[in-house]
């Protein structure tokens, strides 16, 4: 599987620039913490840097083990790497949160943390799903956080920054790893195609990202489910992934509400998630605005909506997309939205 394939294993790696510079400050800086908080939305890369991280500061031959070495970066020759990256270090331990969640894990892993590394410099504890800990068992923590023993390192990694006390969040350096950008999408799509030698429709690589939800992991996965099905021309690859050829903003912006609906019923037959959709035309409609205030973030769709016009569809749709967990036709919010567009800048 690409995603598994493509992962990456330094720091330089990282498809996510923002975080690569963070983590590439804290460790040329050489001035650890006893525990970060890794905090992001699915597939932003938390859990594999979390392990890269692991490998750079128990490496063999980076400036943690040679002060003459200026290098962070983890060698992935030595035993350490690749004892990480074959996911049998003793003193590298992954916890899934969602699974082990109760104060009796939590002690168990407390216990572990007192003794000494056995191969490492550093024993590390990589905590996935952390907001799913339990009350009682983040408490359990809390001593452990404040006075840990100099050769452990913690790493929370989570979806949910608003579910993990605020006392844990006070114990950690927060690393925010927010949402994939359409930039980092396609390098990482890009750095994929090379490997792969693939022979794909570069135009294709936007729509990818846009239907990712800003994840790298479901990027890769769109990537490989094209090329599996061999839909890797633009009008191909378009159909498949449920877009008709029409940019949905410049059909609305027609302003015709049976070419406006005709749309919508096409794309949700052709099995388009409406929820990717409310989301692109949603990033677009930003776009559009930002660019009317005189900045230009990314290329905008070629309409001629006006102020007050962007603003209503940002609030319908919105509307719309808070409401479809709970509508029975996956499509009605959107359609409604519409509707009442059309007619609020037609009366």
């Amino acid at each position: 599987m690409f995603y598994l394939k493509y992962r990456p294993k330094t720091i330089n790696e990282l498809d996510n620039s923002k975080v690569r510079e963070i983590v590439s400050k804290i460790l040329a800086s050489k001035s650890l913490s006893h525990a970060y908080l890794f905090v992001g939305q699915k597939g932003t890369g938390k859990t594999s840097t979390a392990r890269i991280f692991a490998k750079a500061i128990n490496c063999q031959n980076n400036l943690f083990a040679d002060k003459k070495n200026h290098s962070f970066e983890p060698c992935n020759h030595c035993g350490n790497c690749l004892s990480v990256d074959h996911g049998n270090c003793v003193d590298v331990v992954e916890m899934d949160a969602a699974s082990n969640r109760g104060i009796d894990e939590v002690k168990k892993l407390i216990y572990e943390s007192n003794f000494m590394p056995m191969t490492t410099r550093y024993r590390v504890f990589i905590i996935d799903e952390a907001h799913m800990i339990t009350s009682e068992a983040f408490n359990a923590f809390l001593k452990t956080l404040e006075e840990p023993p100099p050769s452990v390192i913690f790493i929370f990694a989570t979806t949910n920054k608003e579910k993990v006390p605020k006392t844990i969040i006070s114990r950690c350096q927060l690393v925010n790893f927010g949402r994939a950008s359409q930039k980092d999408i396609i390098n990482m799509l890009e750095r994929c195609i090379k490997g792969e030698k693939i022979i794909i429709d570069k135009k294709l690589l936007p729509l990818i990202a846009s239907h990712s939800d800003n994840s790298f992991r479901d990027a890769v996965k769109i990537l490989e489910e094209l090329v599996i099905q061999q839909k890797l021309q633009f009008e191909d690859g378009n159909i498949f992934l449920g877009f008709s050829r029409k940019n949905f903003l410049e059909v609305i912006d027609k302003k015709n509400l049976k070419e406006i609906l005709s749309w919508t019923d096409e794309f949700v037959q052709s099995n388009g998630s409406v929820k990717t959709l409310i989301e692109q035309v949603l990033e677009e409609l930003r776009i559009l605005l930002f660019k009317q205030a005189g900045l230009t973030l990314e290329e905008a769709p070629d309409v001629k909506l006006k102020k007050r016009e962007i603003i209503l569809l940002i609030k319908l749709l919105t509307t719309a997309y808070q409401n479809l967990r709970s509508s029975p036709i996956e499509s009605l919010p959107l359609e409604i939205a519409l509707v009442e567009f059309y007619n609020e800048v037609t009366q």
